[in-house]
């Protein structure tokens, strides 16, 4: 059996099965204002907190979505181990992406993983897809739901 192949086959064991939880992050105004900054979204609910407690029904600013999102990343290092012989893993986009509550600042957030499905895409490529939920601590509903592909390369054979 090769190493894709047993990669794989390890993969599909873990189908359905939750993989990882991270550990858990603060989204606090220096991090909002930061994000803002880089992205020049500087709007109003994000980076005047003073506004934000007069004007919206969050009573705080809030981070932006993408802020959110782009904390899978750091969540997927946290939880989600390679595979057997695995050389890189490309975030190679989604299915499906909601983002369901506000995230205040001052929020800890965490990233749960499920495996949602794995496919041979080549003789040196998986292709998996994860059951994300990024979760805000003390809030039932999580912050954004996700189905995330990422391109497994695993190193060819000798």
């Amino acid at each position: 059996m090769s190493q894709l192949e047993a990669a794989l086959a390890a993969e599909r064991n873990r189908i359905g099965t939750e993989v990882g939880i991270s550990d858990w992050i603060i989204v606090d105004q220096p991090m909002i204002d930061g994000f803002a900054k880089l992205t020049h979204d500087d709007q109003w609910i994000h980076t005047d907190p003073i506004r934000a407690a007069a004007e919206t029904p969050f009573g705080d600013t809030v981070a932006h979505g993408f802020l959110t999102l782009s904390l899978a990343s750091r969540f997927a290092y946290d939880c989600l181990p390679p595979v057997d012989g695995q050389s890189m893993s490309i975030n190679y986009g989604f299915n499906r992406l909601r983002f369901l509550s506000p995230v205040r600042a001052g929020s800890r957030l965490r990233g749960r993983f499920t495996l949602r499905d794995v496919q041979r895409r080549s003789d040196t490529e998986l292709l998996r897809t994860h059951d994300l939920s990024i979760e805000v601590e003390g809030h039932h509903t999580p912050a954004l739901v996700a189905e995330w592909l990422s391109l497994i390369v695993v190193d060819p054979e000798p």
